[in-house]
């Protein structure tokens, strides 16, 4: 018979390694068997009320999870998604986050984190939720991220814009169509139009 501890262990192993302190509550361990863990050195905090086995699987992004777990509101956005997608050459510094006007942003500690307040009906178009490593991260899809990215050029850049509209045209087989679809509702249509149109 498993000990608490060799429960616990298997409850992280369950989730690729990474749990929320309010789901092992959940699942009926006591805060002492997780300190214990803690203390041992078997388990590390790795954010705010988030926990990593220490000889867990390696994971493949674990920023991602680490925010999505720490900002359940929050949508991977702009140079994170085209990273994720593999249309930019960009080496983001933090990880972007999309969250509704009006909705409070998460203190994150690690990893550092920029926030962007995007108006509600805009925040809820594009949304693509991905399991990464065992756990759901929502992501923008690359055709509203390249809207977004026309939206946000005067931070981003627009050089970023344009290679991720030619990357998501001509390699990712993303259709102009749906870009010009997220642009309207991102009013950026009359913006991205003429290098669309350039492209095909």
């Amino acid at each position: 018979m498993k000990t608490k501890k060799e429960e616990l262990i298997a409850e992280f192993k369950r989730h690729k390694g990474i749990l929320r302190f309010s789901a092992m509550l959940k699942s009926g361990f006591h805060r002492l068997e997780i300190k214990s863990l803690i203390e041992s050195g078997e388990v590390e905090k790795i954010g705010r009320g988030i926990y990593r086995l220490k000889n867990g699987p390696s994971l493949s992004n674990p920023d991602l999870v680490t925010v999505a777990l720490q900002a359940p509101k929050g949508v991977i956005c702009l140079i994170s998604a085209l990273s994720y997608h593999h249309a930019t050459d960009e080496v983001p510094h933090s990880i972007y986050v999309a969250i509704p006007r009006g909705v409070r942003a998460t203190k994150i500690d690690y990893p550092p984190v920029q926030y962007f307040r995007y108006d509600p009906t805009v925040w809820k178009n594009g949304i693509e939720t991905h399991t990464i490593d065992g756990h759901p991260v929502k992501i923008y899809s690359l055709a509203k991220t390249v809207a977004d990215c026309f939206k946000y050029r005067n931070k981003i850049g627009l050089d970023v814009a344009l290679q991720a509209l030619k990357l998501a045209v001509t390699e990712k087989k993303t259709k102009p169509t749906e870009i010009m679809r997220f642009a309207i509702i991102c009013r950026v249509d009359k913006v991205i139009r003429p290098y669309v149109e350039s492209l095909l």
